[in-house]
């Protein structure tokens, strides 16, 4: 598996400065906007809305937000129209990026993401080039010091997860979308904690990337991350922890 969901653990993220939390909190707007509008407003049958809805709740954004962005994608208040858009890319080292975007201009943001590809040195490339390296998956991410790997892999699986693995410093539980939300609940109440738990998109394969070229490729995810328009970046990288942990620390 990528390192992806670990460099997101390493950057500390959920300890945002006050800027980083305003385009957090606009890039959620957007996607409460998105999920109201696609399943209606009723997080008990939109579970795609009760999930968003819980991580605005995490970033502790006020509750007057979340409603009204509900609103604007039920139609009850008005608001700008946004569409969803995908890109496929490449980072250094034959690095396979996705990015999923919310935009009310298309052709804006494309120009935009180019250009930090070419700053950044990547690529953007045609459709279906990348998106086959990738599945929709439940992931969970959970450091070794917190839980016994006999214990928590027997929780995981008895509760329906299809894989669990483990390395040096963390344990990673994965399952099927339609499960993330119920073996979540589980995990809960046997009081396990995580660093990482949501619905992404996980590789098949991984691309080991070193030196310069790992530098450069947590460069350009950082750097697409923070666009605006932006909603996830999904990459296929294996960077040792080592270099993750460096170049987190030097930002």
């Amino acid at each position: 598996m990528s390192g992806h969901s670990k460099w997101k653990t390493n950057k500390g993220k959920k300890n945002l400065a006050d800027a980083k939390k305003g385009a957090l909190y606009t890039k959620i707007i957007k996607e409460l906007t998105i999920v109201a509008r696609d399943g209606g407003g009723n997080p008990d049958i939109n579970s795609r809305l009760r999930a968003v809805m819980q991580k605005a709740k995490e970033a502790n954004m006020p509750s007057d937000n979340v409603k009204m962005a509900i609103k604007r994608g039920t139609g009850e208040l008005p608001g700008i129209v946004y569409e969803t858009t995908t890109y496929e890319s490449y980072g250094a080292g034959g690095v396979a990026i996705m990015i999923e975007a919310v935009t009310d201009n298309k052709n804006r943001t494309t120009a935009e993401l180019r250009n930090i590809m070419s700053k950044k040195s990547g690529n953007m490339a045609g459709a279906g080039s990348v998106s086959y390296l990738f599945t929709k998956k439940g992931y969970f991410l959970i450091d070794k010091t917190l839980a016994k790997e006999d214990e928590l892999m027997a929780i995981a699986l008895d509760a329906g997860a299809e894989d669990f693995k483990s390395d040096d410093k963390n344990y990673e539980i994965t399952t099927s979308p339609q499960d993330f939300e119920r073996i979540k609940q589980v995990l809960i109440d046997k009081g396990v904690k995580f660093q990482d738990a949501e619905v992404t998109m996980v590789p098949s394969t991984t691309v080991k990337v070193e030196g310069s070229e790992a530098k450069q490729v947590l460069g350009l995810i950082e750097a697409l991350e923070e666009h605006d328009d932006v909603q996830n970046v999904y990459a296929n990288f294996d960077i040792s922890d080592e270099i993750m942990e460096q170049v987190a620390s030097e930002e």
